[in-house]
C-alpha cells in the first residue's frame, strides 16, 4: 500500500506585491462582480428584519430637519441665505447623512467581513468601497424627499444644477477616503468603532449644515474651508437653489478630498497584508 506525504509548505502563497502600487485599478476591475455583490449585500442587510425598511433613509433626515427647523429656524432665528429654513436644513442634511452613514459603515466594514478576509484573497479596498456605494441608495431616497420639498416651495432650477454630479462625486470620494482610513485603523484599534459616532456628531456642527458660513465672523471663516464637507454642502445648496458658488471653498474642498483619499489608500496599503493576522 502506497503512502502519501503531505507537503510541509503550501504550494501557492497569495500575498500583495512587494512593489507597492497606490491603486491597482486593474485588480479592482477584475473583482468588480464581488464589489457589486458586497454592495448589494450591504443594502439588503441594512434594513433586514426592520418594520419600516428603506423608509429609514427618508425618516432620518426628515426628523433631523424638523428638529433643526424648530430649534434653530424658529426659536434661535438662524439665517438661511434667503431660503426657507426647512429647505435650507434638508439641503445640508441629505449629503451630510450620506457622508456620516458611509464613513460609519466603511469604518466597520473590515471587522464585519472578517470571515471573508481570513479565507480568500481579493483586493481589501473593495470592502469599504462597497459600504460607501451602498450608502448611495439611501442618498437617492433622501434626495427624493428633498425634491418634493423643492416642489412644495416652488424652487426654480438654474443651470447650476449641472454641477450636482460633481458634488455627489466629491462627497463619495471624501467618504471613501475617510471611511477607508477609519476601516484600517479599526482593525488594529477597536476604539475607533466607539469614537467614530462621537466624532461624526461633532463634525456635524462645523460643516455648514445648521447655519451658513456667512453667519461666521470673517476672521474665523477660513477655518471652515479646512473642512471639505462645509464647502461641499454649501455647493449643494448653490447648485439646487441657485445661490452663488464659493469657488475658493469648493476648490480647497476638492484638493483636500484628493489628499485625504490618497493618504487613506496609502495607509490602507501599508497595513493590508496584516489584516488576516490581527482582525
Amino acid at each position: 500500500m502506497q503512502s502519501f506525504r503531505l507537503p510541509t509548505e503550501p504550494l501557492v502563497v497569495i500575498q500583495p506585491s512587494r512593489k507597492w502600487n497606490l491603486l491597482n485599478l486593474k485588480d479592482i476591475w477584475a473583482y468588480r462582480e464581488l464589489l457589486f455583490f458586497l454592495t448589494w449585500r450591504d443594502v439588503k442587510v441594512r434594513y433586514k428584519q426592520t418594520a419600516l425598511g428603506a423608509a429609514w433613509a427618508i425618516l432620518q433626515p426628515l426628523f433631523m430637519m424638523l428638529i433643526f427647523t424648530i430649534f434653530f429656524g424658529r426659536l434661535a432665528g438662524v439665517g438661511s441665505s434667503g431660503i426657507p429654513y426647512p429647505l435650507f436644513a434638508l439641503g445640508g442634511l441629505v449629503p451630510w447623512t450620506f457622508f456620516a452613514n458611509a464613513i460609519t459603515a466603511s469604518g466597520n466594514s473590515l471587522v464585519g467581513s472578517a470571515h471573508l478576509i481570513t479565507k480568500v484573497y481579493f483586493p481589501r479596498l473593495i470592502v469599504p468601497a462597497a459600504a460607501m456605494l451602498a450608502g448611495l441608495v439611501d442618498f437617492l431616497l433622501a434626495f427624493l424627499l428633498l425634491c418634493i420639498l423643492m416642489v412644495y416651495y416652488r424652487v426654480t432650477l438654474t443651470v447650476q444644477i449641472l454641477f450636482l454630479p460633481v458634488l455627489i462625486l466629491l462627497t463619495a470620494l471624501f467618504s471613501l477616503g475617510v471611511g477607508t482610513w477609519m476601516s484600517a485603523l479599526n482593525v488594529k484599534y477597536r476604539d475607533v468603532r466607539f469614537a467614530l459616532p462621537f466624532l461624526i456628531q461633532l463634525w456635524l456642527f462645523v460643516s455648514s449644515v445648521i447655519l451658513p458660513s456667512s453667519a461666521i465672523p470673517p476672521k474665523w471663516r477660513w477655518l471652515l474651508m479646512l473642512n471639505p464637507m462645509s464647502g461641499i454642502i454649501e455647493g449643494y445648496r448653490s447648485a439646487l437653489f441657485g445661490l452663488p458658488f464659493d469657488w475658493l471653498a469648493l476648490s480647497i474642498a476638492a484638493v483636500l478630498t484628493l489628499l485625504v483619499l490618497l493618504y487613506a489608500i496609502y495607509a490602507f496599503a501599508r497595513v493590508e497584508r496584516s489584516f488576516a493576522d490581527i482582525i
